[in-house]
């Protein structure tokens, strides 16, 4: 980089974005910031010279240099309005974060701006930073620091009365808790921020993303008609957006439809002509667990489980709902399995479910122990006993309902006597 700077003039903008390549491009708008003068036009230049510099450091993955970027800036900073300043701050960080492999960067990197802004009192564009620092903890799985973080930033938010990011904020702390496994104080953030969303204008992506945490809440409780509500909410919204998070939404409409035993509508969900825009392995990935499912085939089952491991047992949400269904699957399995039998080898039932045989026994044991069916494992024989079921004695509740009958008359009568008396 050159120590020479040039003057601020749209004409050495003109320059750099005209330059043979990339890298003498960044050189020429580094020596267009370094120009010493403070005019009004001037800095607007300077403004868009940033613009294009971290756009140029951004497509180059030079997330360091943009790091380094934001702390040579801190001086002109103090020339400019703070909104303009909290724009170019917020932009440099989002471009980091365009960067793959850069979760740590952006963690160290928002923790400085915190210092910077607390040390210029800068309240605004520090609590926005805070907002995203506590998202990237989250992300990064360092929940308690996130939501040390976050509970301090609700109360000082709340007392602002700023009501945007108040919502950003409550959706966050939903997530946080949703990842801790705190159903109920998550349900209450996520009402907090539709509390917050219902008194001012939400744009479509941020009432998306409110869609999609309710959906996710309301299938985590089992009310999966609900959930499939608000997940086609947040699709259409993100759909209209073309953002990328649209898929995730699909993906999850049918996942509720699977889970309500409607597997053999999403087929034509797929095919639909919103549907047909996201035809890819993460929809190709509910398709064979939906095949599976209709087809009420275990086997069909681990292989979509394998085959389309990183879409279903790495996403979380996914993953858990899918090994509840696997568990159902299996039990009816093997309930119709041993029907026809009163003894049978273990070994035998692992054969025909084509799965190993301690799979089978341990979850044959537990399927005894919850009554599931009657019967005992003879682990020395290797064998499975299945009992009748015990027909239950109706002489015990017709003894107690005449008894109660009889008690009932007792009163009836003792309360005439009384009044005979009287």
């Amino acid at each position: 980089m050159s120590t020479s700077y040039l003057p601020a003039t749209t004409d050495s903008i003109a320059e750099a974005l005209e330059a043979k390549n990339s890298s003498e491009s960044i050189s020429i708008l580094y020596r267009i910031l370094e120009n010493p003068s403070s005019s009004p036009e001037a800095l607007r230049i300077k403004e868009q010279a940033i613009t294009n510099l971290s756009d140029r450091l951004r497509q180059e993955n030079r997330a360091e240099d943009l790091r380094n970027l934001l702390t040579q800036l801190r001086p002109f900073f103090n020339l400019i309005p703070k909104a303009k300043t909290a724009k170019i701050v917020r932009g440099i960080i989002d471009a980091v974060a365009k960067i793959p492999d850069t979760s740590d960067l952006q963690i160290s990197l928002c923790k400085e701006m915190v210092q910077w802004t607390r040390a210029e009192k800068r309240t605004f564009l520090r609590q926005r930073v805070e907002a995203r620092l506590a998202a990237l903890l989250m992300e990064n799985k360092e929940y308690p620091e996130a939501l040390n973080l976050l509970t301090g930033l609700i109360k000082e938010v709340r007392r602002l009365d700023d009501k945007l990011l108040l919502v950003d904020i409550d959706l966050l702390e939903s997530k946080l808790h949703f990842s801790l496994r705190n159903l109920p104080k998550a349900k209450a953030a996520l009402t907090a921020a539709r509390t917050a969303a219902n008194a001012i204008y939400v744009p479509p992506a941020q009432q998306g993303t409110i869609d999609l945490q309710s959906g996710i809440l309301h299938a985590e409780e089992k009310d999966y008609k609900t959930a499939y509500s608000y997940f086609f909410e947040a699709f259409e919204a993100f759909n209209a957006l073309e953002d990328p998070r649209a898929v995730f939404s699909l993906k999850y409409m049918l996942l509720c439809k699977i889970m309500v035993n409607q597997a053999d509508d999403v087929a034509g969900i797929i095919s639909s002509k919103a549907g047909l825009q996201y035809v890819g392995i993460e929809l190709d990935a509910m398709k064979a667990v939906a095949d599976a499912h209709s087809k009420r085939s275990l086997k069909l089952f681990e292989t979509a489980l394998r085959d389309f491991k990183a879409q279903l047992e790495e996403d979380p949400i996914v993953h858990r709902h899918l090994s509840s269904l696997y568990d159902t699957l299996l039990e009816q399995n093997l309930c119709r399995l041993i029907e026809p039998f009163s003894r049978v080898e273990i070994a035998h039932i692992a054969d025909l479910i084509e799965l190993p045989v301690d799979h089978v026994e341990k979850k044959l044991s537990q399927m005894i122990l919850d009554k599931k069916f009657a019967g005992t494992l003879d682990q020395g024989a290797g064998c499975l006993v299945i009992f009748d079921d015990p027909k239950t004695d109706a002489i015990y509740p017709a003894t107690l309902e005449t008894i109660s009958n009889i008690g009932k008359v007792v009163d009836s009568l003792y309360v005439r006597s009384a009044k005979i008396m009287a």
